[in-house]
This record gives C-alpha cells, structure tokens and sequence, in this order.
C-alpha cells in the first residue's frame, strides 16, 4: 500500500492504492488558501488520517502540487498557489512526516497516473495535458516520468500560442500572470476558452457553457468552439512535432468535451511536420482522480 496526495488549488484528496493499483480509501479536504503553515498541517494531517484508515502507519507518501521544485535551491517555485513559492515544502513535509515524500508536479501525476494504467495504458511515450483553469503537461516515457535538469519537463502551458492567426487577434495575446503575453494557458485553458468568447461576444459565461450552447447549435458558441479547436490543434501539433508521443491524453474541465476528440486530429495535420500522423488523442480514464492515482504511482 501507498498514499497519493493531489494538493490542489481548493481541495486536497488523498488516496490509499493498494494491490492492481485498487483504490482502497479516499478522503478529500479544503485546501488553506494563503497560508503555508496550514498547508503542511492539512497534508500531514490527511497523511495521519489515511494511515489510519489502512491500518498501517510509515506507508509510503507521494504528493503532486502545482508548480515545481528548483534543482538550484530545492525551494517551490512557479507555483499559483504562491504561498508555496520560496518555501522548503519537501524538506517540511520529510521532517514532519519522519520519512521520504516523492514529490511531482501536478500535471506530472496526471500523465503518469494515465499512462500506467489508464487511457494510454501500454503506450511507450505519453503526453498528457490538463485544460482546466490553467494549462499543465507532463511527460511519461517507458512508464517513467520525463525529468530534465531544470525540472520543467512538460511545462507546455507557458509557451506562446504558435502559427498566431493575427485576424483573431492572436498577437501579441492576453498578459498571462507571470509577466509574458500570449502563452498557451491564456488561450486553451477553461478560463481561457471562456475569455475568448467574452472578448468576442461581450458575453460572460463559463467555458462549460459555451461548449453547452455550441453543441445546441447556437451560432456565437460554436463559433468560439472552432476558434478554441483550431488553437488547440496547433498547440498539440507543436507537442508532436518536438516529442512525437504515441498518445495524448486531455484531463481537465475542458477535456469533457466529446467533440474535441474527433476535430482536432482532423486539424493537426496541417503543422504537423509529417506525411501522416499515428498519434492518439484520447481522454482521461480516471478524470480528477488521476492526480492522486499519479501521486502514489511516484512509488511504484
């Protein structure tokens, strides 16, 4: 048995997997928003309550955050929970929990989760994407996490926006938080869908919305639909023209979209460098779970 720990940005959930990767105890709890101390008593706190639940103590922890760990300093950074920013987290977390914590991006856990055993299950290189309120990758190959030297291995949604169609007023983009102008999370994040259609249209409702009223036939939607699977087609395209996956796997909110499946392949041969494109895009097997699922993969 193991524990994963999905530490997000308003709920934290906490596993127990055990044998064939079965799911044996689950608990969910809010995230302290801004508060760094109360963070690690949450997760300590979740960890305590899973081991009693499994009644084993010293099982081993795996935890998936958002952001990521510097090899310069050891300390978070890149976080949008910035109260992690700066902060030794891992080094806290061994200390108080008297035990090594493995640790990963949250996007990591997410292509890990579902390339070991979901939807791309079996595959050799797997990318996977969340398209929720940000954008994440991460990258998983022979069923092992892709780690570089600056530990950023996946960082795809902070890339521009390729191939700008400037008539859509593609450039220079929106400013996205950290400083830059027309990154990919600005654009085909679930936020960033709901965005467009508000510029466009005047209109504010929620990315889920949109693709509500698209699919009803309603003309302004489904116009900021396409617009949204034309970028999303040239994003991926890029990912395959550099790492050549065997699948690609969509988790967030905007991943339940039935219709992404069938017309972004249809789009992405046109910069996709290549005379035919094998590539799978398919969605998440196990959707929200797959964060803590990957947490505990971390120890496999």
């Amino acid at each position: 048995m193991r524990i994963g720990i999905d530490l997000g940005g308003t709920k934290t959930e906490g596993i127990v997997m055990g044998a064939g990767s079965a799911i044996l105890h689950r608990e969910r709890v809010p995230t302290p928003q801004n508060d760094y101390r109360a963070t690690l008593d949450v997760v300590v706190g979740l960890v305590r309550t899973l081991e009693a639940a499994a009644g084993r103590a010293g099982l081993h922890v795996g935890l998936g955050h958002p952001g990521s760990i510097s090899p310069a300093t050891g300390l978070m950074r890149n976080s949008n929970s910035t109260c992690l920013n700066g902060t030794p987290f891992k080094q806290d977390l061994e200390r108080w929990l008297d035990r090594e914590v493995r640790m990963a991006n949250d996007a990591d856990c997410f292509a890990l989760s579902e390339a070991c055993d979901g939807a791309a299950q079996g595959a050799r290189c797997v990318f996977g994407a969340i398209l929720g309120t940000g954008c994440g990758g991460g990258v998983v190959v022979d069923g092992k996490l892709l780690a570089g030297p600056n530990a950023i291995a996946g960082e795809w949604g902070h890339n521009p926006l390729p191939w700008p169609r400037p008539e859509w007023n593609e450039v220079p983009g929106s400013p996205c938080w950290h400083g830059g102008y027309g990154c990919l999370e600005t654009w085909i994040s679930g936020s960033g869908l709901a965005d467009d259609h508000a510029r466009v249209t005047g209109e504010k409702i929620s990315a889920g919305e949109v693709a509500a009223r698209a699919e009803r036939g309603e003309e302004r939607a489904a116009a900021t639909l396409a617009r949204y699977e034309d970028r999303l087609a040239r994003a991926l395209a890029q990912v395959v023209n550099i790492l050549d996956p065997h699948v690609i796997v969509l988790g967030g909110g905007v991943s339940r979209v039935e219709r992404l499946y069938r017309n972004v392949p249809a789009l992405w041969d046109a910069w996709i460098f290549s005379d035919g494109v094998n590539t799978k895009l398919v969605p998440a097997r196990y959707g929200d779970a797959s964060g803590a699922r990957g947490a505990a993969w971390l120890w496999p």
